[in-house]
């Protein structure tokens, strides 16, 4: 996961967002990105904090952690978390995607 990038301000995830979808959930790694599926609509931002939510839960982090760093308004983004390292991370996504 060399996609996954550390910076000063924290680790960047590339994420690619589906919205609309059946479900929330993690569908696995499309490309040089992890693939989300989200219920919510991508308008007004719904989508956007649907994915800092489920993001939150499903890994464990507080919400605070987490900042769309860029893409707002499409679906590649770039999630910055926060107070964590990148082998954290890692550890904490291929666990959830078992």
């Amino acid at each position: 996961m060399d996609w996954i990038r550390e910076t000063s301000k924290g680790v960047l995830l590339p994420v690619r967002a589906v919205p609309r979808a059946s479900k929330n959930e993690i569908q696995g790694i499309h490309g040089d990105a992890l693939k989300v599926r989200l219920q919510a609509p991508p308008v007004e931002g719904k989508a956007n904090a649907a994915l800092i939510r489920f993001l939150s839960d499903a890994l464990d982090i507080p919400r605070s952690q987490f900042s769309i760093a860029s893409g707002e308004t499409g679906r590649n983004k770039a999630v910055l978390v926060a107070g964590i390292s990148k082998e954290e991370l890692i550890n904490l996504l291929k666990h959830k995607m078992q």
